[in-house]
């Protein structure tokens, strides 16, 4: 199964998301992987304990050779870094990788991507996609190479305003390049339970027939912890409330 966590805002949670559902997953034994798609590599800092700068083998790697001809190409297995966890790998970003931006799209190498994930499904039993808060080559090459999009919403009204916008593009991805991507739903993330704006905001996308996911995941000073100690939350405070939160939307997927 592929997942791609995608919204064009930032600041939503995606690289939160992205890396604990992905940790959960490899400490139930499933073989995971994680492509950090977005510049920042806030996923891969998160799971490899050192920024993008300081590394030699990225994703950057995989698309400057998709630019070329060669046979001096890195293979995958060397741009792929596992992490210091059972089971959990990582497909680390790069700063640089805007660079590549209008050469790969004026070459058509949107489905460079996809070709590949589909061949890393021989290795991996999960893949999480961590994307860039726009709608560039990047995320759509995400889009199309998924089966699956999870939308974190961090019930903040400009969000709200935003995802009608957000399932649009989506559903004209499906409609032109991958008919079999589906929203598999939205993440309500920093979820204040007592306060009524978000649970307004939350109620207000039931109403509208949106795909809300049933688990809300919580506010909590343990996922900064957790990201300033380069340490997913099922390895930091497996007991903790978010942690348990984070299990049930993973067994939720599951399903």
């Amino acid at each position: 199964m592929i997942r791609v966590v995608f919204n064009q805002k930032g600041g939503v949670g995606k690289s939160s998301i992205t890396c604990n559902l992905a940790a959960i997953s490899a400490s139930q034994s499933f073989k995971t992987l994680v492509v950090d798609l977005d510049p920042q590599g806030n996923s891969s800092h998160y799971l490899l304990g050192r920024p993008v700068q300081e590394m030699d083998d990225t994703v950057f790697d995989f698309f400057e050779q998709a630019l070329t001809i060669s046979s001096q190409r890195k293979p995958m297995d060397q741009l792929i870094q596992p992490t210091q966890w059972d089971h959990l790998y990582v497909l680390p970003a790069h700063a640089e990788l805007e660079t590549l931006e209008a050469k790969l799209e004026s070459r058509y190498k949107i489905y460079k991507l996809k070709e590949m994930l589909q061949e890393q499904l021989n290795e991996f039993d999960c893949i999480f996609i961590d994307t860039p808060p726009a709608l560039n080559f990047f995320s759509r090459s995400a889009l199309i190479g998924s089966d699956r999009c999870l939308i974190p919403f961090d019930c903040d009204a400009f969000s709200r305003q935003a995802l009608t916008q957000l399932l649009d593009s989506i559903a004209e991805m499906r409609e032109d390049h991958n008919p079999d991507l589906s929203v598999e739903g939205i993440v309500v993330n920093q979820m204040q339970p007592q306060a009524k704006l978000p649970q307004m905001l939350v109620q207000e996308l039931i109403d509208d027939g949106h795909p809300v996911l049933p688990v809300h995941l919580m506010s909590s000073v343990k996922m900064r912890e957790s990201h300033q100690l380069n340490t997913p939350l099922i390895h930091y405070v497996p007991k903790h409330k978010l942690t348990g939160q984070f299990v049930e939307l993973f067994k939720t997927l599951q399903q």
